[in-house]
Protein backbone atom coordinates (compact mmCIF):
# COMPACT_ATOMS: atom_id res chain seq x y z
CA UNK A 1 0.00 0.00 0.00
CA UNK A 2 1.36 3.45 -0.91
CA UNK A 3 1.95 6.11 1.73
CA UNK A 4 -0.81 8.21 0.22
CA UNK A 5 -3.24 5.30 0.28
CA UNK A 6 -2.48 4.65 3.93
CA UNK A 7 -3.71 8.08 5.02
CA UNK A 8 -6.08 7.47 7.91
CA UNK A 9 -9.63 8.82 7.66
CA UNK A 10 -8.54 11.50 5.19
CA UNK A 11 -7.08 13.63 7.96
CA UNK A 12 -5.72 16.99 6.80
CA UNK A 13 -2.02 16.88 5.96
CA UNK A 14 -0.14 19.41 8.06
CA UNK A 15 3.13 21.07 7.09
CA UNK A 16 5.60 22.96 9.24
CA UNK A 17 8.90 24.79 9.06
CA UNK A 18 10.99 25.53 12.13
CA UNK A 19 13.08 28.30 10.60
CA UNK A 20 15.88 28.74 13.09
CA UNK A 21 18.89 30.98 12.84
CA UNK A 22 21.28 28.04 12.45
CA UNK A 23 19.06 25.29 11.01
CA UNK A 24 15.75 24.69 9.25
CA UNK A 25 13.51 21.75 10.11
CA UNK A 26 10.72 20.90 7.66
CA UNK A 27 8.03 18.33 8.45
CA UNK A 28 4.68 16.96 7.34
CA UNK A 29 2.21 14.80 9.21
CA UNK A 30 -1.34 14.21 10.37
CA UNK A 31 -0.47 14.22 14.08
CA UNK A 32 1.70 17.08 15.41
CA UNK A 33 3.56 14.78 17.79
CA UNK A 34 4.29 12.13 15.15
CA UNK A 35 5.57 13.69 11.91
CA UNK A 36 5.54 11.39 8.89
CA UNK A 37 8.70 12.90 7.46
CA UNK A 38 11.29 15.47 8.53
CA UNK A 39 14.23 17.17 6.88
CA UNK A 40 16.91 19.14 8.74
CA UNK A 41 19.50 21.32 7.05
CA UNK A 42 21.65 24.39 7.82
CA UNK A 43 20.21 27.88 7.44
CA UNK A 44 22.07 29.52 4.58
CA UNK A 45 21.11 32.45 2.35
CA UNK A 46 17.36 32.92 1.68
CA UNK A 47 17.43 31.68 -1.93
CA UNK A 48 19.27 28.43 -1.19
CA UNK A 49 17.44 27.76 2.07
CA UNK A 50 13.91 28.38 0.80
CA UNK A 51 14.60 26.36 -2.36
CA UNK A 52 15.63 23.33 -0.30
CA UNK A 53 12.55 23.69 1.89
CA UNK A 54 10.31 23.91 -1.17
CA UNK A 55 11.78 20.75 -2.69
CA UNK A 56 11.03 18.85 0.51
CA UNK A 57 7.37 19.89 0.43
CA UNK A 58 6.98 19.21 -3.29
CA UNK A 59 8.15 15.65 -2.71
CA UNK A 60 5.87 15.32 0.33
CA UNK A 61 2.89 16.43 -1.75
CA UNK A 62 3.79 13.84 -4.39
CA UNK A 63 3.98 11.10 -1.74
CA UNK A 64 1.16 12.02 0.65
CA UNK A 65 -1.23 14.31 -1.22
CA UNK A 66 -2.10 17.97 -0.93
CA UNK A 67 -1.15 20.01 2.12
CA UNK A 68 -4.08 21.41 4.09
CA UNK A 69 -2.23 24.08 6.07
CA UNK A 70 1.30 25.14 6.90
CA UNK A 71 2.83 27.00 9.83
CA UNK A 72 6.26 28.58 9.99
CA UNK A 73 8.02 29.22 13.29
CA UNK A 74 10.75 31.68 12.32
CA UNK A 75 13.75 33.32 13.94
CA UNK A 76 12.99 36.91 14.73
CA UNK A 77 12.17 39.57 14.70
CA UNK A 78 9.48 38.66 12.19
CA UNK A 79 6.17 40.30 11.28
CA UNK A 80 3.55 37.96 12.80
CA UNK A 81 0.51 40.23 12.41
CA UNK A 82 -1.88 38.62 9.90
CA UNK A 83 -3.45 42.01 9.05
CA UNK A 84 -0.07 43.57 8.20
CA UNK A 85 1.11 44.14 4.62
CA UNK A 86 4.46 42.70 5.69
CA UNK A 87 3.03 39.59 7.36
CA UNK A 88 5.67 36.87 7.24
CA UNK A 89 8.63 39.20 6.65
CA UNK A 90 11.91 38.92 8.55
CA UNK A 91 12.60 42.31 10.13
CA UNK A 92 15.82 43.60 11.70
CA UNK A 93 18.32 40.74 11.81
CA UNK A 94 22.10 40.42 11.73
CA UNK A 95 21.79 37.35 9.47
CA UNK A 96 23.14 38.37 6.04
CA UNK A 97 20.54 38.63 3.31
CA UNK A 98 17.49 37.76 5.41
CA UNK A 99 16.22 41.23 6.33
CA UNK A 100 13.05 41.90 4.34
CA UNK A 101 12.62 38.29 3.20
CA UNK A 102 8.91 37.46 3.16
CA UNK A 103 8.60 33.78 4.05
CA UNK A 104 5.01 33.46 2.86
CA UNK A 105 5.76 34.95 -0.56
CA UNK A 106 8.87 32.79 -0.90
CA UNK A 107 6.85 29.65 -0.21
CA UNK A 108 3.95 30.62 -2.44
CA UNK A 109 6.25 31.37 -5.38
CA UNK A 110 7.82 27.92 -5.09
CA UNK A 111 4.99 25.63 -3.95
CA UNK A 112 1.77 27.46 -4.88
CA UNK A 113 -1.13 28.94 -2.95
CA UNK A 114 -3.46 25.98 -2.51
CA UNK A 115 -3.04 26.02 1.29
CA UNK A 116 -2.97 28.60 4.06
CA UNK A 117 0.32 29.67 5.67
CA UNK A 118 0.62 30.98 9.22
CA UNK A 119 3.80 32.60 10.55
CA UNK A 120 4.88 32.93 14.18
CA UNK A 121 8.21 32.87 15.99
CA UNK A 122 10.23 29.70 16.49
CA UNK A 123 10.22 30.22 20.25
CA UNK A 124 6.45 30.76 20.41
CA UNK A 125 6.08 27.50 18.52
CA UNK A 126 8.38 25.75 21.00
CA UNK A 127 6.30 27.17 23.86
CA UNK A 128 3.19 25.65 22.26
CA UNK A 129 4.96 22.29 22.03
CA UNK A 130 6.01 22.36 25.68
CA UNK A 131 2.51 23.44 26.77
CA UNK A 132 0.82 20.53 25.01
CA UNK A 133 3.35 17.72 25.33
CA UNK A 134 6.20 18.83 27.60
CA UNK A 135 7.07 20.49 30.89
CA UNK A 136 4.13 22.93 30.78
CA UNK A 137 1.40 20.35 30.10
CA UNK A 138 -1.95 21.61 31.32
CA UNK A 139 -0.79 25.23 31.68
CA UNK A 140 -2.44 28.05 29.72
CA UNK A 141 -0.09 30.92 30.58
CA UNK A 142 3.47 29.89 29.80
CA UNK A 143 6.86 31.58 29.41
CA UNK A 144 9.55 29.66 27.54
CA UNK A 145 13.21 30.76 27.36
CA UNK A 146 15.82 28.99 25.27
CA UNK A 147 19.51 29.74 25.69
CA UNK A 148 21.99 28.68 23.03
CA UNK A 149 23.52 30.52 20.09
CA UNK A 150 21.12 33.30 21.05
CA UNK A 151 18.45 33.78 23.69
CA UNK A 152 14.83 33.52 22.61
CA UNK A 153 11.57 33.57 24.47
CA UNK A 154 8.01 32.55 23.74
CA UNK A 155 4.94 33.61 25.70
CA UNK A 156 1.53 31.93 25.68
CA UNK A 157 -1.57 33.69 26.96
CA UNK A 158 -4.57 31.38 27.40
CA UNK A 159 -2.75 28.76 25.36
CA UNK A 160 -2.06 31.02 22.38
CA UNK A 161 1.09 32.96 21.42
CA UNK A 162 0.98 36.49 22.79
CA UNK A 163 0.76 39.15 20.09
CA UNK A 164 0.66 42.91 20.45
CA UNK A 165 2.33 45.52 18.29
CA UNK A 166 5.02 42.85 17.77
CA UNK A 167 5.86 39.50 19.33
CA UNK A 168 7.74 39.34 22.65
CA UNK A 169 11.54 39.63 22.42
CA UNK A 170 12.64 38.20 25.75
CA UNK A 171 16.20 37.80 24.53
CA UNK A 172 16.51 41.56 24.15
CA UNK A 173 15.10 42.38 27.57
CA UNK A 174 17.35 44.85 29.38
CA UNK A 175 19.16 43.35 32.36
CA UNK A 176 21.57 44.84 34.91
CA UNK A 177 25.25 44.75 34.00
CA UNK A 178 26.32 42.30 36.68
CA UNK A 179 29.96 42.49 35.63
CA UNK A 180 30.22 46.22 36.22
CA UNK A 181 30.87 48.79 33.53
CA UNK A 182 34.25 49.07 31.86
CA UNK A 183 36.54 46.89 29.77
CA UNK A 184 35.58 43.74 31.66
CA UNK A 185 31.93 43.96 30.65
CA UNK A 186 30.99 41.72 27.71
CA UNK A 187 28.01 41.98 25.34
CA UNK A 188 27.75 40.11 22.04
CA UNK A 189 24.51 41.75 20.88
CA UNK A 190 25.11 44.17 17.97
CA UNK A 191 22.06 46.22 18.97
CA UNK A 192 22.17 46.50 22.78
CA UNK A 193 24.90 46.99 25.35
CA UNK A 194 23.13 45.13 28.11
CA UNK A 195 20.37 42.75 27.00
CA UNK A 196 19.81 39.13 28.01
CA UNK A 197 21.13 37.70 24.73
CA UNK A 198 24.18 39.93 24.79
CA UNK A 199 25.02 38.82 28.31
CA UNK A 200 23.80 35.23 28.67
CA UNK A 201 23.91 33.51 25.26
CA UNK A 202 26.43 30.79 24.44
CA UNK A 203 28.61 33.22 22.44
CA UNK A 204 28.55 35.64 25.39
CA UNK A 205 29.88 32.93 27.70
CA UNK A 206 32.65 32.07 25.26
CA UNK A 207 33.55 35.73 24.69
CA UNK A 208 33.68 36.43 28.42
CA UNK A 209 35.69 33.39 29.52
CA UNK A 210 37.62 32.54 26.36
CA UNK A 211 36.23 29.02 26.06
CA UNK A 212 32.85 27.47 25.14
CA UNK A 213 30.49 26.96 28.04
CA UNK A 214 30.39 23.19 27.62
CA UNK A 215 34.14 23.09 28.34
CA UNK A 216 33.86 25.05 31.58
CA UNK A 217 33.72 22.92 34.75
CA UNK A 218 30.49 22.76 36.73
CA UNK A 219 31.98 24.74 39.62
CA UNK A 220 33.29 27.59 37.43
CA UNK A 221 32.19 31.10 38.44
CA UNK A 222 30.69 31.51 34.97
CA UNK A 223 27.63 29.55 36.04
CA UNK A 224 26.78 31.79 38.99
CA UNK A 225 26.86 34.79 36.67
CA UNK A 226 24.84 32.98 34.00
CA UNK A 227 22.23 31.96 36.58
CA UNK A 228 21.98 35.53 37.83
CA UNK A 229 21.26 36.92 34.37
CA UNK A 230 18.62 34.28 33.65
CA UNK A 231 17.06 34.72 37.10
CA UNK A 232 16.70 38.45 36.43
CA UNK A 233 14.78 37.60 33.26
CA UNK A 234 12.54 35.17 35.15
CA UNK A 235 11.81 37.75 37.85
CA UNK A 236 11.01 40.38 35.22
CA UNK A 237 8.57 38.01 33.52
CA UNK A 238 6.94 37.21 36.85
CA UNK A 239 6.59 40.89 37.75
CA UNK A 240 5.21 42.00 34.38
CA UNK A 241 3.17 39.04 33.24
CA UNK A 242 2.89 36.40 36.01
CA UNK A 243 2.94 33.16 33.98
CA UNK A 244 1.88 29.88 35.54
CA UNK A 245 5.24 28.36 34.69
CA UNK A 246 8.62 29.39 33.28
CA UNK A 247 10.36 26.76 31.15
CA UNK A 248 14.06 26.92 30.27
CA UNK A 249 15.60 25.06 27.34
CA UNK A 250 18.52 25.18 24.93
CA UNK A 251 22.07 23.90 24.91
CA UNK A 252 23.42 26.15 27.66
CA UNK A 253 20.81 24.80 30.11
CA UNK A 254 22.30 21.32 29.74
CA UNK A 255 25.03 22.33 32.20
CA UNK A 256 24.42 20.27 35.38
CA UNK A 257 23.23 22.37 38.29
CA UNK A 258 22.47 25.52 36.29
CA UNK A 259 18.69 25.30 36.68
CA UNK A 260 19.07 24.94 40.45
CA UNK A 261 21.29 28.03 40.53
CA UNK A 262 18.63 29.97 38.60
CA UNK A 263 15.99 28.97 41.14
CA UNK A 264 18.22 30.00 44.04
CA UNK A 265 18.97 33.40 42.51
CA UNK A 266 15.30 33.88 41.58
CA UNK A 267 14.31 33.29 45.20
CA UNK A 268 16.87 35.85 46.35
CA UNK A 269 15.71 38.47 43.82
CA UNK A 270 12.00 37.85 44.46
CA UNK A 271 12.50 38.57 48.15
CA UNK A 272 9.42 36.63 49.19
CA UNK A 273 7.11 39.18 47.55
CA UNK A 274 5.02 36.79 45.45
CA UNK A 275 3.06 33.76 46.58
CA UNK A 276 4.26 31.28 43.98
CA UNK A 277 4.24 27.51 43.62
CA UNK A 278 7.31 25.64 44.77
CA UNK A 279 10.15 26.83 42.53
CA UNK A 280 10.78 23.28 41.34
CA UNK A 281 7.30 23.49 39.81
CA UNK A 282 7.40 27.14 38.75
CA UNK A 283 10.81 27.09 37.02
CA UNK A 284 11.34 23.89 35.04
CA UNK A 285 13.54 22.38 32.36
CA UNK A 286 12.08 21.82 28.89
CA UNK A 287 11.19 18.19 28.22
CA UNK A 288 10.91 18.02 24.44
CA UNK A 289 14.45 19.24 23.70
CA UNK A 290 14.92 19.42 19.91
CA UNK A 291 11.32 18.33 19.19
CA UNK A 292 9.56 21.30 20.82
CA UNK A 293 9.81 23.65 17.86
CA UNK A 294 8.57 21.35 15.11
CA UNK A 295 5.86 19.79 17.31
CA UNK A 296 4.61 23.26 18.23
CA UNK A 297 4.72 24.47 14.63
CA UNK A 298 2.72 21.47 13.42
CA UNK A 299 0.24 22.20 16.21
CA UNK A 300 -0.14 25.79 14.98
CA UNK A 301 -0.82 24.39 11.50
CA UNK A 302 -3.46 22.03 12.92
CA UNK A 303 -5.29 24.93 14.57
CA UNK A 304 -5.85 26.45 11.14
CA UNK A 305 -7.84 23.40 10.00
CA UNK A 306 -10.25 23.27 12.96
Amino acid sequence: MSERASQESRKPLLAAIEAGGTKFVCAVGYDPFEPLREHRFPTRDPETTMAEAAEFFKQAIADFGEISSMAVGAFGPVDVRPDSEGYGSILTTPKPGWKGTNLIKELRSRIGDSFTVHVDTDVNAAAVGEALYGAARGKRHVAYITVGTGVGGGVLYDGKPLLGILHPEIGHMSVPDLEGSGSGSISVCPFHECCLEGKASGPAIQSRWGTPGYELPDHHEAWNLEAAYLAHAAVNLTATWAPEIIVFGGGVLQKPGLLEKIREKFSELAGGYWELPDLEEYIQMAELDQKAGIVGTLTLASRMTS
